[in-house]
């Protein structure tokens, strides 16, 4: 049986000789493109160039076009397939990803907590590795996160774990209980963790009782901060938590790119280590 590479590599050359040319068609180029991805989710622009015979500037344009028109997500080096606006990984499969840039992104978020504050820490895998960071003991922690519980006690920081539905998923408390909870509390900072992120429909969650909460953390604090690796970017969830404007994001190493969709918009922080 011949292999997927080699079943569009005679493709591209059957087609080259119809079209009496050294590049494809747009629109087949697209095809090939969407078709690599349905089978592999990840692909890498210089795989793209080999197997359309194509300039890296020309695949740049079509992964940028397909972007736009949402059929896919450009990542570091290529381009990957969008998520279901319901798909939601647990927090064991989320904790397992891109673990380093997680660490790099979490340290940077505990420098930026002071003696004396009030801050929230969102259910999120990212937000959960800031409490290895936190030196301060004169904080108060707020927080819907069950597993960030042993962690912050372990440290000796004042922990108040709000109320509500236990969703095994993610380890997060949610719904009713979860947002009477919030109100008690006023905070200096919110640092929270985001499905999806994008400049025109903000920062989504697949959950919309959890955003809920999310939300209801936004409004009850001075600073909100988004911790997100760069794989969240260009994703869209089913249930938004607010607009991209409303928070500050730290990230890790992002294309120009993508960086200048959020020019004006609001602030990202890069951080590399």
């Amino acid at each position: 049986m011949i292999d997927f590479c080699n079943r569009f590599q005679y493709y591209v050359c059957k087609k080259n000789k119809e079209i009496g040319g050294d590049d494809l068609l747009t629109p087949e180029r697209h095809r090939i493109i969407l078709q690599l991805l349905k089978e592999k989710n990840v692909v890498k622009i210089n795989e793209i160039m080999e197997l359309t015979e194509s300039s890296e500037s020309t695949i740049r344009r079509d992964l940028s076009l397909l972007e736009d028109q949402k059929f896919l997500k450009r990542i570091h080096g290529g381009a990957s397939r969008l998520l279901g606006k319901l798909q939601e990984p647990s927090m064991i499969e989320k904790s397992s990803k891109n673990l380093q840039e997680k660490r790099w992104i979490a340290k940077y978020a505990a420098s930026l907590v002071e003696e004396g504050d009030c801050i929230y820490l969102d259910a999120g895998s990212t937000v959960i590795e800031m409490i290895d960071f936190l030196q301060l003991k004169e904080i108060v922690v707020v927080t819907n996160g069950l597993m960030h519980l042993k962690p912050l006690l372990d440290k000796g920081i004042s922990t108040y774990l709000i109320g509500g539905l236990a969703k095994p998923n993610t380890n997060a408390f949610i719904g009713r209980g979860a947002l009477a909870g919030l109100d008690l509390y006023r905070f200096d900072k919110c640092f929270m963790g985001v499905n999806g992120i994008h400049p025109q429909f903000g920062f989504t969650t697949p959950d919309q009782e959890e955003a809920m909460v999310k939300q209801k953390a936004v409004a009850l604090s001075r600073e909100t901060y988004v911790l997100a690796d760069n794989t969240k970017f260009a994703e869209i969830s089913f249930a938004k938590i607010a607009d991209i404007d409303e928070a500050t994001i730290i990230t890790n190493e992002l294309e120009e790119e993508t960086q200048q969709q959020y020019v004006n918009r609001t602030t990202i922080k890069v951080v590399t280590s």
